[in-house]
């Protein structure tokens, strides 16, 4: 057996490399780094040796740059993936929050954190964690609960073992999800010699998991049975590549489809079959088809609260719910009749076996009337001398969208207002972070979608309050050239929750700066974007967002657009019940009336 001497850090940058996917292209498309003394070292020596074939990509905070290399993954169907590798100590558990937010969603993610010594000459080594009782404890410990796959590499030999067990989560459509590996920093400088064959070029097929004959005759009986079904298109549709596929059998059955956050975009808006959103951010025409359905097919979805209005969107007494899913957690929930199998493979077996099989052609009048209430929020204000709603601004970006256009979010109020109302007409022109809805997802996640696809116009649409709570990566947009355009919208707090605190009998309190202990407070947003590099702009109109979205097309830079925007309007129509638990006991008479209303709701609950 012919060896290479390498050291550890060396053989895993080697190995990474060396593994392609089905497209013929390196899997790990390149790594994200903050180095410290836990890993620059052994890792950022190793990644500046394999620079020219491992590209190596500098954040300004760990959790903001995982967030860039997660949407990498999300846009591109998890085809392929970034690593991301930080010190140990603080850097490390600065990247949980991304481990929790790619593993919510499903997406492919290596992170490597540096770790303490193996051989704990030097305990306690500076930024250590110590557990009185237990020796074996660090920091990385964190990231056990929200990766997939979790190993600690003590000697060089182990990565023999850990990377292609690494690779194989990684790349598996159902066990999918974020891998680390926490990497001792001595044990990255010793040197071992490894099997050159270990090292040869892999290529890494992306299964397609049949259905269980049984599963699928009861899945077709099920749907011969009904006589209103639905189907909830999530994002396996997309991650399957079956955006086509569903396509082809809702137009062949006649199936009313409704479109999760992450499967919104599956179909095109205007689409015969697409009912639009579902649940709670949801519209009339998806919500009202669902209650009244009498088999409810998950294809990609894992039923979230907000998909199924807690589970009391579902109304008809004789419904019954069918998962296809290739994941067989997913495809039990609520008693689910399971179809485990790879979303494009599930749906055109489905069809075989269904035949000729057709459903009455599903009301098109509700799709109708939920649009025209959409165009009326979403048009241009008439009144000058009011602040614009958060709708208005998604209708002037949506003028000025194209077809390929990305418009992405992740938190406050945006996300429920353009899963509403946003008009989607390619696959993957709408990429939401709603799994975990994690606040500065944003900048970050427009510069990965970027990176993933530069072809495509990314607009970013972010609130005062993400911006505020992540922003730096808006430097490391425009250091790199990669052109992106945000759009703030001021409401001057966190309005969404603002109004959830109202909505559930709350008074105002600590949400907007008005009625926190930090107000007054006034932050030039378009100063601080300049300030970072970016062109930025302060418009006071609708009119005037939309010249600057116009200027920021032709542009090739990264644009910041700032509006004030009204903390308090949102669509009247639409939308579902949602659970938030109210207190049960309160002084204050409009608590107790929405805990009255509260207990009411959980009547209805299916």
């Amino acid at each position: 057996m012919t060896t290479i001497r390498l050291t550890a850090a060396q053989a895993l940058v080697r190995y990474l490399a060396n593994q392609m996917n089905e497209d013929g292209v390196p899997y790990i498309a390149g790594v994200w780094a903050i180095f410290g003394h836990g890993n620059v070292a052994g890792i950022g020596e190793a990644l500046y040796g394999v620079r020219d074939e491992l590209p190596t990509y500098r954040g300004q905070n760990e959790q903001s740059m995982a967030h860039a290399a997660i949407a990498y993954a999300k846009q591109l169907g998890r085809r392929r993936a970034m690593a991301v590798t930080s010190s140990i100590g603080p850097g490390a558990l600065n990247m949980v929050t991304a481990a929790a937010l790619a593993h919510v969603n499903r997406l492919p993610v290596l992170f490597i954190p540096g770790d303490v010594f193996a051989n704990r000459g030097p305990d306690p080594v500076l930024q250590q964690i110590e557990d009185f009782g237990d020796g074996t404890v660090s920091a990385n410990d964190c990231f056990k609960p929200v990766s997939r796959y979790f190993d600690r590499i003590e000697r060089p030999e182990q990565l023999l073992t850990a990377l292609p067990r690494a690779m194989r989560v990684l790349t598996d459509p159902a066990d999918c999800g974020p891998v680390t590996l926490a990497f001792c920093q001595d044990v990255q400088a010793e040197a071992y010699d490894y099997p050159e064959s270990f090292f040869a070029r892999k290529t890494w097929r992306f299964r397609r998991p049949e259905p269980d004959v049984v599963e699928l005759e009861a899945a077709v009986a099920a749907i011969k049975a009904a006589k209103n079904p639905v189907m909830v298109a999530g994002g396996g549709v997309h991650f399957s590549g079956a955006t086509a596929t569903l396509k082809a059998f809702v137009e062949k059955h006649k199936i009313p489809v409704v479109e999760t956050q992450a499967g919104k975009s599956a179909l095109a808006w205007d689409h015969t079959y697409n009912f639009g959103p579902v649940g709670v951010t949801g519209c009339e025409s998806a919500n009202i088809i669902s209650e009244k359905a009498d088999l409810v097919i998950g294809v990609g979805t894992r039923f979230q609260d907000f998909t199924t209005g807690s589970w009391a969107l579902f109304k008809n007494p004789n419904r019954k719910i069918l998962a296809l899913n290739v994941q067989a957690y997913d495809s039990a929930k609520h008693d689910a009749m399971p179809l485990v199998a790879d979303a494009k493979v599930g749906l055109e077996k489905l069809s075989a076996a269904l035949g000729d099989h057709v459903f009455q052609e599903p009301d098109a009048g509700l799709k109708a009337s939920w649009f025209a209430k959409a165009d009326a929020v979403t048009a241009a204000p008439t009144d000058a001398n009011t602040l614009p709603t958060d709708m208005q601004v998604i209708g002037a970006v949506q003028r000025a969208s194209r077809d390929n256009t990305v418009v992405m979010c992740a938190a406050g109020t945006m996300p429920g207002e353009l899963h509403q109302l946003w008009k989607a007409k390619l696959p993957l022109s709408y990429h939401m972070e709603y799994g975990f809805s994690c606040m500065g997802y944003e900048i970050a996640g427009g510069l990965g979608i970027k990176m993933a696809e530069p072809e495509r116009d990314i607009i970013v649409m972010v609130g005062d309050g993400s911006y505020m709570m992540m922003n730096s990566e808006l430097a490391t947009a425009v250091g790199m050239g990669v052109k992106i355009t945000v759009v703030i919208t001021d409401n001057r707090g966190y309005g969404c929750i603002n109004r959830l605190q109202m909505g559930t009998g709350g008074a105002e309190f600590n949400n907007l700066y008005a009625h926190s202990n930090v107000s007054p407070i006034a932050i030039d947003f378009a100063a601080h974007a300049a300030a970072m590099g970016a062109k930025s702009h302060k418009v006071a109109s609708i009119s005037e967002l939309e010249t600057a979205l116009a200027a920021a097309r032709e542009a090739t830079e990264t644009t910041v657009i700032v509006i004030d925007t009204d903390p308090y309007p949102t669509p009247e129509a639409g939308g579902h019940w949602w659970d938030v638990a109210v207190p049960e006991v309160s002084a204050r008479e409009e608590v107790n009336t929405a805990r009255a209303a509260y207990e009411a709701a959980l009547k209805e609950r299916t």
